[in-house]
């Protein structure tokens, strides 16, 4: 394996390996080829290796597997990656939650999908934009508040008339109303972090980080 990648900081059992690859590692050797998705911002999940893919990356922003070879994986540059283990990591997956996905409900659709109770569920959040650095409209703060006032709290107004949105803050929000209170990560910023990460809100056209996970065998 190489160094170049981050290792999901989570008390997952030893055979999982979940993490993020940065854009010094765009080549991780991972054991197989992953199940990529085409992202499209929904709340789709698909299940790893299933007919969803017969014809190619099949349109969703979750996946979730839980045999050996599966490799479940999202893109992004600025969104928030999602790791998802069961505690005795039969099951897990990943999610790709940018605004969209978030308020659409996608991190409530694989948790479902992941058919695991919620204390025994872990999640750890990759690298993705930091609130500091996230500036949205009106539309986006009512698309969340609509449906849960608590999510008000994520969003801090700025001096333009805007707000400042915490996508990992959102995300937590959304676990835990599903009873999942073991998550990790979220400290890193894809913004503010150009060496070791692609932004789409930095630098417009740009690479994606991989955020992966599967059990070894």
């Amino acid at each position: 394996m190489s160094d170049k990648w981050i290792r999901a900081d989570w008390p997952a059992p030893n055979n999982i390996m979940a993490g993020t690859t940065t854009r010094q590692d765009e080549d991780f050797a991972y054991p197989a080829e992953p199940q990529w998705l085409k992202q499209v911002h929904g709340r789709r999940v698909v299940r790893a290796g299933s007919a969803d893919f017969a014809a190619g990356p099949p349109s969703a922003d979750a996946i979730v597997g839980g045999r050996n070879g599966d490799i479940c994986a999202v893109r992004t540059a600025d969104c928030l990656p999602i790791l998802l283990c069961s505690a005795d990591g039969l099951r897990f997956g990943a999610v790709h939650a940018g605004w969209r996905g978030l308020a659409a409900g996608v991190v409530e659709a694989a948790v479902e999908a992941l058919s695991a109770p919620p204390a025994e569920i872990l999640a750890w959040f990759g690298p993705a934009i930091s609130q500091r650095a996230y500036e949205v409209g009106d539309e986006v703060r009512d698309a969340f508040v609509a449906s849960d006032a608590a999510a008000a709290a994520a969003f801090v107004a700025n001096e333009r008339g805007r707000w400042q949105a915490d996508l990992y803050a959102l995300a937590r929000q959304r676990l835990a109303n599903k009873g999942i209170t073991a998550v990790y990560g979220g400290d890193l910023c894809t913004y503010r972090d150009e060496t070791r990460f692609f932004s789409y809100r930095r630098d417009g056209a740009t690479g994606r980080l991989v955020s992966f996970i599967f059990r070894r065998y």
